[in-house]
């Protein structure tokens, strides 16, 4: 018996790093896994990491049109794990509008609009999870945007709690730290710059390491469980001690 038996799960941004870790943790422990990422190839790759429990839809977040079809194709949903997102390095004097409206287009809209095309489909009891990140309460230098996505979702986070408590259903969030994931990497231009970028984030951490997907994953199979059933509006740091000590 899987402490998910019986549920379906959406996790958005799912082909790589921490959306693929939740989908397999999720589905390792009963529920049926529709996950979501923009790259054909990459996503029945995930699929078939996962097994028979789960189903890829091709969807960019950010595109009103890919989120009406992928809901048109679910029934109902015990849980939306809302993760897709992203960033890019940009000093104040360097940030150019689409910079500013791509970042905020995906982070901040494309969870909005999942969730609110969620909503018909949610059952009394349901979880939804966002990815905010341990930056949304911190100074970022050159990713200020980024940033204020993440203080975005964090505020999503309390004022849909409030809102959707009548309803049974739960809002919280996870505030990742640096996580060694391809996203990450891929911050930086070159392999040696990579190295030297996750080796210096590292440093940064009390735990002196940077986390795992995994580790995310554990958090969210938490949060989508009954196991936190009194929680809602909360974000759970899960971050090595950067953000706390």
């Amino acid at each position: 018996m899987g402490q998910l038996d019986g549920k379906t799960a959406l996790i958005t941004g799912a082909t790589s790093g921490i959306g693929l870790a939740a989908a397999r943790r999720l589905a390792a422990e009963g529920a049926k896994v529709v996950i979501t990422g923009r790259r054909q190839e990459a996503l029945d790759e995930a699929v078939a990491s996962i097994g028979d429990n789960a189903t890829g839809v091709r969807a960019d977040v950010a595109n009103l049109d890919d989120l009406d079809r992928l809901f048109a194709g679910i029934e109902q949903l015990d849980i939306v794990f809302a993760n897709a997102g992203g960033g890019e390095f940009g000093a104040l004097p360097d940030v150019t509008w689409e910079h500013y409206a791509s970042t905020f287009n995906t982070n901040v809209g494309g969870t909005l609009f999942t969730v609110q095309k969620a909503l018909p489909l949610l059952k009394p009891g349901a979880s939804v999870i966002l990815t905010s990140s341990n930056i949304d309460t911190k100074g970022a230098a050159s990713f200020s945007v980024y940033a204020a996505t993440k203080a975005a979702l964090r505020s999503f986070t309390r004022s849909w709690a409030a809102e959707l408590v009548g309803r049974g259903i739960r809002v919280n969030s996870i505030a990742p730290g640096p996580i060694e994931t391809p996203g990450l990497s891929g911050l930086a231009g070159d392999p040696s710059a990579a190295e030297a970028l996750l080796k210096g984030l590292a440093a940064g951490v009390p735990m002196q390491r940077l986390g795992r997907p995994e580790e995310i994953a554990d958090a969210v199979l938490f949060l989508a469980s009954d196991s936190s059933s009194y929680m809602t509006g909360a974000e759970i740091y899960v971050d090595g001690g950067a953000s706390q000590v």
